[in-house]
C-alpha cells in the first residue's frame, strides 16, 4: 500500500444534501455522481436509504450509472437500517456499508440513554452484521472530536475485529482545534491495537471554521481517507471542502507529502454544477472556487501580478479549470466565445441553438456592455432556463399581471404549446398564483407546485432574482429555473421551465 495515498470520500450527494433547501432529484444526483467520477473521487456517498423512498431510489440509480467509485450507503447501528442499505446497493459494482454510532459520553448519556458497553456492544453488532452483506464495511464513531480517547481506542479496536475496514474519527460538530485533532488519530494510531487492518478516515465540520484545517492535521497524523463535500456544503456551517483539502495537498506537497487520484482541473466547473444544481450560490471569497479567488483589484497587487504572477497567486487558475485568461463577453464577441462560456456553465447547445441564443446575448450585450456568468444564467432562463433549447413544448409570448391594495391580482397569459398560441386570464391571491392559474387554464390543473424558492444574485432594488420551483404531476417531480429582474418574470421562467421538462 502506497502510504502517501490518500482516499478521496465525497459525501456532497449525502452530507452536503441535508441543508435546507438543496434537496436534488435522483436525476440530478446521477448528473453529479458522473461528474465526481470523472473528477476521480475514490468513494461516493450516494444516500441513507432507511431515511426516505426517493434516498433508497438515488442509491440504486446511481450504483447503476457509476462504476469506477466505490458507492457507499449510510445507515445507523440497527439490522433494519443496513439491511435497508444492502438492498439499495445491489447493483453497485463497488459497494460499502457505512454504519456507526455515536461515542462520546455526551451523545451516550443524552442521546441513547446508554452505557458505554451497551454502545459499543451495538457498534460491533452492527459492524458484524453489515459484514453478511458486503465486504467493506466503515464504522464512523459519531461525535469522537468529544469522545473520551480510551474508550474511543476501545470501540475502534473493536469494530476493526468484527471486520471494519475503514474507521470514521468525525469531529461531527466542528469542535476540535488541528493539533487536538491531530492528537486524537496520532493516539488511536499508537493504542489500537489492530489499526493496521483498517483505514483511518477524518470528517470534519466547519462550525468554528477549522474543518479542511483538522482534516490536514489529521491526515498529517495518520489518516489516509478523508470525507468532505463539494464548495464544502454541509449541515450547519457545512463539511471539509475537497477542494481546498486536495489543493493544499497538491500546493504543499514537498512538506506534507500526500496526494490523490483527483483531477483538480474539473474542480471549478464541478463547483458551478453543484452550486447551480443545489440553488447554493458559492461566496464571492470562497477559497480556490470563488470568483473572487484569482481577481486582484488593489492596484499594488494588480501591478504585482503583472509583473510576475507569482507574486500574489500560489496556484495557476488553470490547475482548478480556470481558464488563465478570462472571455470577457461583449457585443464584439463570436458564437465560438459564447459557446465557450456557455459549456463551462453546464449548457451544451447544437449550432441551430447556439445561432438563436447568440442573438438574445447580442440584445443583452448591447444593454449591459459587459456580460458575466450571472447574466448569462438570466439570458438561459429567459429562453425557459433550460439547457435544452428548443421550438418545441411551452413559450410565454405575453404576460401581463395588474395588482395592488386594493385590487385583486388579475394575470392575463399568451402561451406557444407546440407551437399553437393560447391565452387565458384569472386571478389570484398573488401576481405569481394568478398567472399560474392562468397557466393552468391553459394546461390543466394536473400540475401541482410543490417548492418555490426565490435568491437575489447581487443585491440591490434593481437585482436579478433567481427562482427555482419543483412541480409534480403523475407522482414525477422536477425543478425549473428562471431570471429576470422582475420577480414575476423570473417565478413564470421558472414555472415553464419545469412544466416543459416534465410534460
Amino acid at each position: 500500500m502506497d502510504k502517501s495515498r490518500v482516499y478521496v470520500f465525497d459525501t456532497t450527494l449525502r452530507d452536503g444534501e441535508q441543508v435546507p433547501g438543496c434537496q436534488l432529484s435522483t436525476v440530478e444526483k446521477i448528473e453529479i455522481a458522473k461528474e465526481l467520477e470523472a473528477l476521480g473521487v475514490d468513494v461516493i456517498e450516494a444516500g441513507f436509504p432507511i431515511s426516505s423512498p426517493g434516498d433508497f431510489k438515488s442509491v440504486v440509480e446511481i450504483s447503476k450509472a457509476v462504476s469506477e467509485p466505490v458507492i457507499c450507503a449510510l445507515t445507523r447501528a440497527n439490522h433494519k437500517d443496513i439491511d435497508a442499505a444492502a438492498e439499495a446497493l445491489q447493483y453497485a459494482k463497488h459497494k460499502r456499508i457505512h454504519t456507526g454510532i455515536g461515542s462520546s459520553d455526551i451523545h451516550i448519556k443524552n442521546k441513547f440513554n446508554s452505557t458505554r458497553e451497551e454502545v459499543l456492544a451495538r457498534a460491533v453488532d452492527a459492524v458484524k452484521y453489515a459484514k453478511r452483506f458486503v465486504e467493506d464495511i466503515e464504522f464512523y464513531a459519531e461525535d469522537a472530536g468529544r469522545a473520551d480517547n480510551v474508550y474511543l481506542a476501545q470501540m475502534i479496536e473493536g469494530v476493526i475485529a468484527a471486520g471494519a475496514t475503514v474507521v470514521n474519527i468525525p469531529d461531527t460538530n466542528g469542535y476540535c482545534l488541528p493539533e487536538e485533532y491531530a492528537d486524537k488519530i496520532s493516539y488511536l494510531v499508537s493504542h489500537v491495537s489492530n489499526i493496521d487492518k483498517a483505514i483511518i478516515s477524518v470528517h470534519c465540520h466547519n462550525d468554528l471554521g477549522l474543518a479542511t484545517a483538522n482534516s490536514i492535521a489529521g491526515l498529517r497524523a495518520g489518516a489516509r481517507q478523508i470525507e468532505g463535500t463539494i464548495n464544502g456544503i454541509g449541515e450547519r456551517a457545512g463539511n471539509t471542502s475537497i477542494e481546498e483539502a486536495v489543493m493544499i495537498m497538491k500546493v504543499h506537497a514537498q512538506t506534507i507529502g500526500l496526494n490523490t487520484n483527483i483531477d483538480a482541473r474539473r474542480f471549478y466547473n464541478l463547483s458551478s454544477l453543484v452550486a447551480q444544481r443545489m440553488r447554493m450560490p458559492v461566496q464571492a471569497n470562497k477559497a480556490i472556487v470563488g470568483r473572487n479567488a484569482f481577481a486582484h483589484s488593489s492596484g499594488i497587487h494588480q501591478d504585482g501580478v503583472l509583473k510576475n504572477k507569482e507574486n500574489y497567486q500560489i496556484m495557476n487558475p488553470e490547475d482548478i479549470g480556470i481558464p488563465s485568461h478570462s472571455i470577457i463577453l461583449t457585443a464584439r464577441s463570436g458564437r465560438h466565445a459564447l459557446s465557450y462560456r456557455l459549456e463551462r456553465l453546464g449548457y451544451q447547445l447544437d449550432k441551430l441553438n447556439l445561432d438563436k441564443v447568440y442573438t438574445k446575448f447580442l440584445e443583452m450585450a448591447d444593454r449591459i456592455k459587459e456580460v458575466n456568468d450571472h447574466d448569462l444564467e438570466m439570458l438561459m432562463g429567459s429562453d425557459k432556463g433550460s439547457k435544452n433549447v428548443s421550438d418545441k413544448g411551452i413559450k410565454v409570448e405575453l404576460l401581463q399581471v395588474v395588482c395592488g391594495d386594493p385590487l385583486r391580482p388579475m394575470a392575463t397569459v399568451r402561451l406557444k404549446v407546440n407551437g399553437e398560441q393560447k391565452e387565458a386570464s384569472a386571478s389570484g391571491n398573488g401576481p405569481v398564483n394568478a398567472a399560474i392559474e392562468a397557466i393552468h387554464k391553459i394546461v390543466g390543473n394536473s400540475i401541482r407546485l410543490e417548492e418555490f424558492n426565490i435568491q437575489a444574485m447581487h443585491g440591490g432594488s434593481d437585482d436579478v432574482s433567481k427562482v427555482n420551483m419543483r412541480v409534480v404531476h403523475d407522482g414525477k417531480s422536477c425543478y425549473g429555473f428562471g431570471y429576470s429582474t422582475d420577480i414575476v418574470n423570473a417565478s413564470i421562467n421558472a414555472y415553464i421551465d419545469a412544466l416543459n421538462k416534465i410534460l
